[in-house]
């Protein structure tokens, strides 16, 4: 049983991983957003097409309201944490119990 746990911890990790890098993307985005990128630039646009499907859907659930300023950036990165705590946590627990 301790293949399973350790099958489940390495999966644990990867996650932890991927959603410590797409945060960060998350943030890169946010930042770049506050001056004038060029829009053919190709990090900008990989930042863009790496984000706005997730930000374009919180987005649609948010009432902007004529505030202009974007929060779901903000969302987002609390959505990340809240997985990170629950779901990588969970994960973990999970595989000390086969281990």
């Amino acid at each position: 049983m301790f293949v399973m746990g350790n099958l489940i911890l390495a999966l644990a990790s990867i996650i932890n991983i991927g959603l410590t890098i797409y945060m960060w993307i998350i943030i890169i985005r946010a930042l770049i957003s506050w001056v004038s990128p060029n829009p053919y630039n190709p990090i900008v646009r990989f930042l863009y097409r790496a984000t706005e499907p997730v930000l374009g859907q919180v987005r649609r659930f948010l009432p902007i309201g004529g505030m202009g300023i974007d929060f779901s950036p903000l969302i987002v990165i609390l959505a990340i944490y809240f997985l990170k705590l629950f779901l990588v946590r969970t994960l973990i627990q999970l595989a000390y119990r086969f281990g």
